[in-house]
């Protein structure tokens, strides 16, 4: 007898109207190209000799693609690349021992942020990290997610709705910038066993009842894994009803809103531990740079002075090189990727669980939520439809047939435009992935279980050749988000 297994309807690439592969503007671009040399074979046939080849390298770089990417981009990449490490971009070395304002500031994208400690209303403290260039503000909460493996089948649809409904109301909050998911999973450096073992065990304990637990301290580190769920809210001032004059009254807003955010996340299948405190956030930070450090900042966070011990002075590496391929920070490499292509079906509830399960090194899943506002998210969707329609009918004029990539993605644009209608919100979902060794001979092995978890998953997961540290800093609770990254740019 079967078993009915509960699927749901997955993600889709946007796509706009773009032909041969290319975007929107691309498109545009190429058909001016081309009514250009129409024009100049009517007027001045001789002048094509000289037009021809730089058009047809230009399109050369625009069309011919390397792992899905065009080959102009990938030079444009590179050039900057090399720009920056002749201008030593990628290499950042900390003043630890000179007193200047910036001496303890972090590398590359997390230069421009700094950490505050805010009340939260309740009696306690809560870590917000500024960014002082844009005035974003990211706060994190700190989550315990159920096994789907373990509940009834009601009960984890009922999550998934739950979620679904959750991340509905961001286009309701403009305010809320995007929502950052992460799963942080290492093998347990055995730290917080042997100080609980070793509060409990008295002096007139028996000797064998000594030995025995003494062995369970030394044995458990090669079984035990050290998981972390953060749900990391980037909040935009500028953008809220309530209008803040200042800083303060932006984190008061702030506050309210991981409020709602909170209790309504109760019901997705977490418990809520509460929002994470300014160490917690600071500590984070230091054992993702430096994975020696995982046990002695566990022991600082659950001591009573935490926050007086452990600050974003501490949190930033001593040295750092981004290379092409991987990133060097203090005690480990780490490599970084992001998601590419998502799986073309249906998925189950446990599609992850493969990638974001617990391995033999320390590694970061994070999935990145950027909710449409839900004024727009109907005319965004309806954009999708038409520019599937317009494709569909460039094939039947060009004689080509529609393949069955081609119909699937414009039932699925259809499929979600009508969700739309019935009241589903519209969301930009990105997937990033780092993993960290602390021998550069296990790097190899490392990035191989990796991407056979995602293989698993059914994702292809895209190495950020040249954007490491950007890979890197996405997966902290720090709010970087690579798209406004890239648009600012542009800008």
């Amino acid at each position: 007898m079967g078993h009915d297994i509960r699927t749901y309807g997955g993600w889709r690439r946007r796509h706009g109207i773009g032909l041969l592969g290319m975007d929107t503007t691309a498109t545009f671009l190429a058909l001016g190209a081309a009514l250009l040399l129409v024009l100049v074979a009517a007027i001045v046939p001789v002048a094509l000799i000289y037009l021809l080849p730089p058009i047809a390298l230009a399109g050369g770089f625009g069309l011919v693609r390397v792992g899905g990417v065009p080959v102009g981009r990938l030079v444009v990449a590179r050039c900057r690349w090399r720009w920056g490490v002749l201008r030593g971009r990628n290499r950042y070395r900390a003043g630890v021992v000179i007193d200047h304002p910036r001496a303890f500031q972090l590398p590359g994208v997390l230069a421009p942020l700094t950490l505050l400690s805010a009340e939260d209303g309740y009696g306690g403290r809560y870590g917000i990290v500024w960014d002082r260039r844009t005035g974003l503000l990211t706060a994190t909460l700190r989550v315990v997610p159920a096994s789907t493996w373990l509940a009834d089948r009601s009960d984890a649809d009922s999550w998934v709705a739950a979620w679904g409904g959750w991340l509905a109301a961001l286009g309701h909050m403009p305010a809320v910038r995007w929502v950052t998911v992460t799963i942080d999973t290492a093998p347990e450096p055995g730290s917080a066993l042997a100080d609980a073992v070793h509060r409990a065990v008295v002096p007139t304990a028996p000797e064998q009842a000594r030995a025995i637990m003494n062995e369970l301290v030394r044995a458990a580190p090669a079984a035990a894994a050290d998981v972390d769920t953060r749900v990391s809210v980037t909040f935009d001032p500028k953008a809220s009803a309530a209008s803040p004059k200042d800083l303060f009254e932006a984190v008061a807003d702030l506050g309210r809103t991981l409020d709602g955010l909170a209790s309504r996340l109760g019901g997705c299948g977490v418990s809520v531990l509460g929002r994470a405190t300014a160490a917690e956030i600071a500590g984070t930070v230091r054992t993702a740079f430096d994975p020696h450090s995982r046990g002695e900042v566990n022991r600082l966070l659950t001591g009573p002075r935490a926050e007086e011990v452990l600050g974003w002075c501490d949190a930033g590496p001593v040295a750092a090189t981004e290379h092409t391929g991987h990133y060097e920070h203090d005690g480990g490499v780490s490599v970084s990727w992001a998601w590419h292509e998502p799986p073309r079906q249906n998925v189950r509830s446990d599609i992850l669980a493969r990638l974001v399960a617990p391995g033999p090194f320390p590694k970061r899943i994070t999935l990145q939520y950027r909710a449409l506002p839900a004024t727009t998210a109907s005319r965004v969707l309806q954009q999708e439809v038409n520019a599937a329609a317009f494709r569909a009918q460039f094939r039947r004029r060009t004689g080509r047939d529609e393949t069955a990539r081609d119909s699937w993605d414009a039932a699925r644009a259809r499929q979600a435009a009508a969700e739309e209608a019935m009241g589903a919100g519209v969301c930009l979902v990105s997937m990033y992935a780092t993993v960290t060794v602390t021998s550069p001979e296990q790097l190899r092995r490392a990035i191989a279980h990796v991407e056979a978890s995602a293989d698993a998953s059914k994702i292809r997961l895209r190495r950020l050749w040249g954007s490491q540290a950007a890979g890197f800093a996405t997966t902290l609770p720090c709010g970087i988000c690579p798209p406004e990254l890239s648009r600012r740019l542009k800008h």
